[in-house]
């Protein structure tokens, strides 16, 4: 379990340093067997946390030891709802959470602009609101399970998941990325799609890869 914390104290400092978590916001969890959840602090910077801060929790919600993060009931819905899920990442990438504030009429991010998120996500919907700290966190993803790794909740951050830690954080980076570059696209005279027989090779060459967080 030390080195599974050492990990996660990692990807808090790599979130930190990257500008997607500010102050004690976000929360990062590992599945350390198939009862047991090792989950981030509440109201600890994940800049600066210690192995001791990290804590344990069950499936069903029971702290074994520690403080956990107070939004651990969505860790939990992805978990309950992809059996193949060992690490979920919710953090607060500005960009991503600005697109969501400009645009609350958008079902996704415009990827039909950008072949990296098709290639490398699929797709990156927009999770409608739900309020910090309750059960609605949980259940406003549940129609996107298992089908979606990487998703942006409205008004709020984004959260990924993976069959691992590092594909996990990979999608948190693309997530970011692709925002920041249709954002800026957006500023220099528009995003415009991609041709339509181009847009459905992507799509075709991304079931080939298969539903893995590039």
């Amino acid at each position: 379990m030390q080195n599974h914390s050492l990990d996660i104290i990692e990807v808090g400092r790599r979130l930190h340093a990257r500008n997607m978590l500010s102050a004690a916001d976000g929360n990062i969890s590992v599945r350390i067997d198939d009862q047991n959840i090792l989950i981030t602090p509440s109201g600890i910077a994940k800049a600066f946390m210690k192995i001791e801060d990290m804590a344990v929790i069950t499936l069903d919600n029971k702290i074994i030891s520690g403080n956990p993060s107070s939004e651990r009931l969505m860790h939990l819905e992805v978990y309950k709802n992809c059996p193949e899920a060992q690490a979920v990442i919710h953090a607060h990438p500005m960009t991503a959470i600005a697109w969501s504030i400009a645009h609350p009429e958008m079902e996704k991010l415009p990827s039909d602009c950008l072949s990296e998120v098709i290639l490398a996500t699929g797709d990156i919907p927009f999770v409608k609101y739900a309020r910090p700290g309750t059960q609605a966190m949980g259940d406003v993803l549940k129609p996107y399970l298992p089908q979606y790794k990487a998703m942006i909740l409205s008004r709020h951050g984004a959260i990924t998941w993976g069959g691992s830690l590092a594909e996990a954080y990979r999608g948190m980076e693309r997530i970011e990325n692709s925002a920041q570059i249709l954002a800026q696209a957006q500023q220099l005279g528009g995003i415009h799609p991609l041709p339509k027989e181009e847009i459905e090779y992507l799509y075709e060459l991304r079931k080939k890869i298969g539903n893995v967080l590039l």
